[in-house]
C-alpha cells in the first residue's frame, strides 16, 4: 500500500469526522490487543480477520495504518504508557518517602499494570522481539525510558544521602533486561514461580541496585 486513503471529513450521526476516525482507530487497536496479545498472535493475524474483528472494513483499515506492523507499534507504546503512568503515579503518592519504600512502591505499579492483563505482557515481552529493525529501535528506545526514570530516582536518592553517588545507567539497563527476559521466560512458562515471586525477586534486584553500600563489620 502506498499510502493511507484519504481521510473523511464533516459531521455524522452528531460526530466530528475526527471523533469518527479515533473511535475506528480505538476499535482496531482494541482488535489488535485482543488477536496480538491472545490468539491467534501478532504473526498468525491478517489484515482481513483483525477487521472483522473490529467489525470495520479492511478499506478503513487502511485508512488509519500503512500495516499491522503499525497497530502493533501503537500497541507496544501504549501498553508502556500504562505502565509508566501506574509508576508514577506511585512514586506521586510516597513523595519524600525514602528509596526503599519509592522503589518498591513504583515497580509494584508497574508489574500490576503490565501483568494484570496477560495480553499486555505478551504485546511487551513477546510479540514485539523480532519483528523488524524500526519496532527494535522502538523497543530499545522504550527501554531507555525506562533506564532513565530509575537514574532520576537514583540522582534523587543520592542527593538525600541514601544512595552512593555513581553512574547508575549500567545497573539500570541491567534490571530492565532482567525485567524483560524474566517477565518473559515467566509468560512462556519456563520459570517455575508464582507471579508474586517473580516480581518479589525483581524488586529484590531494584533494591540492590538503589541502596546504598553496606559496610563491612569488624
Amino acid at each position: 500500500m502506498a499510502g493511507r486513503l484519504r481521510q473523511p471529513t464533516g459531521r455524522y450521526a452528531g460526530r466530528s469526522a475526527q471523533e469518527r476516525q479515533a473511535e475506528r482507530r480505538r476499535r482496531f487497536l482494541d482488535a489488535g490487543l485482543q488477536m496480538f496479545g491472545g490468539s491467534p498472535g501478532y504473526r498468525a493475524t491478517t489484515v482481513s480477520a483483525l477487521s472483522e474483528a473490529a467489525g470495520l472494513s479492511t478499506r478503513q483499515f487502511y485508512e488509519e495504518f500503512r500495516g499491522l506492523e503499525d497497530v502493533l507499534a501503537a500497541l507496544h507504546l501504549q501498553v508502556n504508557d500504562w505502565a509508566e503512568e501506574a509508576a508514577l503515579a506511585a512514586l506521586a503518592e510516597v513523595e519524600g518517602q525514602p528509596v526503599v519504600e519509592r522503589a518498591t512502591a513504583a515497580f509494584r505499579a508497574y508489574a500490576a499494570n503490565v501483568t494484570g492483563d496477560p495480553r499486555r505482557i505478551r504485546i511487551t515481552f513477546v510479540e514485539i522481539i523480532g519483528v523488524s529493525p524500526r519496532l527494535e529501535e522502538q523497543r530499545l528506545a522504550r527501554r531507555s525510558r525506562w533506564v532513565e526514570l530509575i537514574c532520576a530516582e537514583a540522582a534523587a536518592a543520592v542527593e538525600r544521602g541514601e544512595a552512593e553517588r555513581r553512574d547508575y545507567r549500567v545497573a539500570a539497563a541491567a534490571f530492565i533486561g532482567s525485567v524483560n527476559g524474566l517477565l518473559h521466560d515467566w509468560r512462556a512458562g519456563w520459570v517455575d514461580a508464582t507471579l508474586d515471586q517473580v516480581v518479589d525477586e525483581l524488586v529484590r534486584l531494584l533494591l540492590g541496585i538503589l541502596r546504598p553500600p553496606q559496610r563491612p563489620v569488624r
